[in-house]
């Protein structure tokens, strides 16, 4: 086997590498910018629904003197 020829070689494969790390890294940024979506819709889902179990639940207060 010729050097050039190995040399060729070995700088696809680095390439090819660097590829699958940076289109990996992409998907993983995507993943956790979908995550996080995701957990802030949960907790306005959260307030909503125990403001529509308990409606008037907060909008009064009780003093005594």
């Amino acid at each position: 086997m010729d050097i050039a020829r190995m040399s060729t070689q070995m700088s696809q494969i680095n390439l090819q590498y660097q590829v699958s790390v940076a289109i990996l890294k992409m998907a993983m940024e995507g993943v956790t910018a979908q995550t996080g979506d995701l957990v802030e819709t949960m907790d306005e889902s959260t307030v909503d629904l125990e403001r529509s179990v308990q409606p008037h639940l907060g909008q009064n207060i009780d003093v005594v003197v």
